[in-house]
């Protein structure tokens, strides 16, 4: 049963920063059997306080163990508390502090400790206070809120009384309110007393109701919100109108055109002058493309992937994840694991396809493509969290149990997947044969090169997603909880009908120009949006946070890395099935020798 609170511990009186903490927080929804496991309490009932971690307020990343700064340490051996994987993935460490809480029990100003200052703890203290170091606690399990702040003089002080409030309703924690009071001047020599209080309020907000405290409605319901979604759907239907019009009228009129069997010969010589564009290269079109086992792999795990967002998102929205510690994290890598043998599939069935031959390179390239890019980021970042000595490293023991998972389910399914997909569906059924020798491509102009095609096809699928951006990197870089996942889901299959509309576009006009290099172009079009999120990211890490320091730049750089080229694989993988479509359909109606 559980509250979290986020607080300044530590106030700077100066002209910007003087920490004033005041923090509603919220319980988990989950089944009731007793006290903490299922948030029902008994008079008198002991409630745990939990201590976490503290760090700087504008580093979200950049977190420690509470008591690295020196707080008063509980006596003996602290009860630790480990969450689930995603928990501590997220960097949590709960450390029971020993303050005495009994369940509807108001305590009266208590000391806790008596801290006596020398040198080096206030040091300790006015560096935190010069970084707007926060803290966070846990009575249970919940998410959390952060400080307001306000300014007043130019001395650091350190708040030594924690006021905290909890409002009940019946046998249920419904929210906590935590106050810092009796700030004291930080100088060398001083003894100063730690004290706490509590008191329970009674409360007629329902259990169910206990997390609206997080929800920033206004920010999130905004009109932008919705309008960024109409605007989006609109796009939608004027590329899906476009993709019509040059489905139905163009490869209408060229169907005609080229299938019309005369013997006049004047009218045969001028059919053969009239063709032109997509139908000349039918000979090549189907020809197999360079790197077929990288191809195979990305678009194997990019399908993947968008199975994957898909299924998370379902689960959020029902089971709303969003009130849980970890929950999605926890969700994503468990469901990765099970998804696992659609990458193999699409990836054996693709392969077989084109003619593959090096099935093992196949099967462990696909199995191991997008968990080893995402362990080679987090290496390097554990590496620098390992260093700082941040709770943002990952324990061992975590990532033993993450290898496991891969190992055991992840890679297993993917290899049983690449079998199946070679067997049930990776017969040759290309419309036309493929031509012993290439036909050459002739030049054209510089818009119509696969690499100009693949920048330009990023753009439009980007458009149709940066507001929603905005709001979710808002969500994990600055404290706010996201909970409209039913936005996301209109965005995501809006993202994925754009992806394919446009990389349908641009394939067809690179066809048009006698170019059948259309494979990695249609994927790369696609994959080219994350290129403009990763643009994105870049700026709103300079105008949108205050971010500072080594650590917690990597830490950005890194995570929207792994994002991006995660989201670049799951749009590539659309955009190439899409455009695989529309090149079977588009050469199975015409004449081919």
């Amino acid at each position: 049963m559980a509250f979290s609170t986020t607080a300044t511990a530590i106030s700077t009186v100066r002209s910007l920063s003087l920490f004033a903490i005041f923090l509603h927080v919220a319980l988990l929804v989950s089944p009731a059997f007793a006290s903490e496991s299922d948030h029902k309490y008994q008079p008198d009932d002991p409630v745990t306080l939990w201590v976490n971690k503290v760090g700087p307020y504008n580093n979200p990343q950049e977190t420690y163990n509470y008591y690295s700064l020196p707080f008063c340490h509980p006596a003996g051996n602290a009860a630790h508390k480990w969450g689930g994987l995603g928990e501590v993935l997220g960097g949590n460490e709960l450390i029971d502090s020993q303050i005495d809480i009994k369940f509807q029990k108001n305590v009266a100003k208590t000391i806790v400790c008596e801290l006596l200052l020398d040198e080096a703890k206030v040091k300790q203290f006015k560096d935190a206070i010069d970084q707007n170091y926060w803290l966070e606690f846990f009575m249970g399990f919940v998410g959390e809120l952060h400080p307001d702040k306000t300014g007043d003089g130019n001395k650091q002080f350190l708040y030594t009384h924690k006021n905290i409030t909890v409002q009940y309703n019946k046998d249920q924690i419904i929210h906590v309110n935590l106050t810092h009071e009796n700030p004291k001047l930080l100088e060398a020599g001083r003894t100063l007393d730690m004290t706490y209080s509590v008191k329970w309020i009674p409360t007629n907000i329902t259990f169910v109701r206990r997390f609206d405290v997080y929800l920033d409605y206004p920010f999130f319901e905004h009109q932008i919100h919705w309008f960024s979604i109409f605007n989006s759907f609109m796009m939608v239907i004027f590329l899906t109108g476009l993709v019509s019009m040059i489905l139905m009228r163009t490869l209408r009129n060229d169907y005609a055109k080229y299938a019309r069997e005369d013997d006049d010969l004047e009218t045969l010589e001028r059919d053969v002058s009239e063709e032109s564009g997509w139908k000349l290269v039918h000979g090549d079109v189907f020809r197999p493309p360079h790197n077929l086992v990288i191809l195979s792999a990305v678009v194997g795990t990019g399908a993947q992937l968008a199975l994957l967002v898909l299924l998370v998102i379902l689960l959020a929205i029902v089971g709303m994840l969003y009130v849980g510690r970890g929950a999605i994290v926890t969700t994503f890598i468990v469901c990765y694991a099970l998804t696992s043998f659609i990458s193999g599939y699409v990836s054996g069935g693709l392969y077989s396809r084109n003619g593959g031959k090096n099935w093992i390179k196949s099967m462990i390239l696909t199995a191991s493509l997008f968990p080893f890019m995402c362990f080679g980021i987090g290496f390097i970042l554990n590496t620098i969290a390992i260093f700082y000595g941040s709770l943002a490293a990952i324990p061992f023991g975590t990532m033993v149990v993450v290898f496991i998972i891969w190992a055991f389910i992840s890679f297993p399914l993917a290899l049983l997947g690449t079998v199946v997909g070679r067997n049930w569906s990776g017969a040759p059924t290309n419309p036309c044969r493929v031509k012993t020798i290439p036909r050459p491509i002739p030049e054209k102009k510089w818009y119509l090169t696969p690499s100009v095609v693949s920048m330009m096809g990023g753009l439009l699928p980007f458009g149709s997603i940066f507001i929603e951006m905005y709001f979710v990197f808002t969500s994990f870089w600055n404290y706010k909880v996201y909970y409209v996942y039913g936005f996301m889901l209109l965005v995501f299959l809006i993202l994925i009908v754009v992806t394919v509309c446009v990389t349908i576009v641009g394939t067809y006009f690179l066809l048009n120009a006698e170019n059948y290099h259309w494979q990695w172009t249609s994927f790369f079009s696609a994959a080219s949006t994350a290129v403009y999120v990763y643009l994105y990211s870049i700026y709103y890490y300079h105008v949108k946070t205050k971010m500072s320091g080594f650590f917690q730049t990597s830490f950005y750089f890194g995570y929207t890395l792994m994002f991006c080229l995660g989201l670049g694989i799951l749009c590539g993988a659309v955009g190439y099935l899409g455009s695989t479509l529309f090149v079977r359909r588009i050469y199975r109606n015409i004449k081919c020798d």
